[in-house]
């Protein structure tokens, strides 16, 4: 039974909450479900690398708010990069999607999004 391009969509958003929901004992101040919550408009470009979000869609918005969260501190800029960290890992097939995304939205988190970041520095 093949399965539609909505259920596959649906599939996407499914595993990314799945995942960034496990990625919550990574994390330190920040919740990796903050995480899972702004990126969850995200979750089409991360599973299909495209298209490209732009400033002012929905996905960039969440991106913008985690880049403000996660500069806050020290501690919440570490969680969302061990977040982010356990997200690659998990979806390795669409690591260059995920890593792309702070760039397309304009804004740097402080780390690059790449399974041999060291998120403790």
């Amino acid at each position: 039974m093949e399965m539609g391009s909505c259920g596959k969509r649906w599939l996407g958003v499914l595993v990314l909450v799945l995942v960034l929901g496990w990625a919550t004992a990574v994390a330190g101040l920040m919740d990796c479900s903050t995480v899972t919550s702004l990126l969850s408009t995200c979750s089409n470009f991360a599973t299909y690398g495209t298209p490209d979000p732009t400033l002012g869609t929905p996905c960039c918005d969440g991106v913008v708010s985690l880049y403000n969260i996660a500069s806050d501190s020290t501690d919440n800029r570490r969680s969302a990069c061990s977040c982010l960290m356990a997200l690659i890992t998990t979806y390795n097939p669409n690591a260059t999607a995920i890593a792309r995304l702070p760039g397309l939205c304009g804004i740097s988190l402080g780390f690059i999004i790449d399974p041999n970041t060291d998120c403790t520095m």
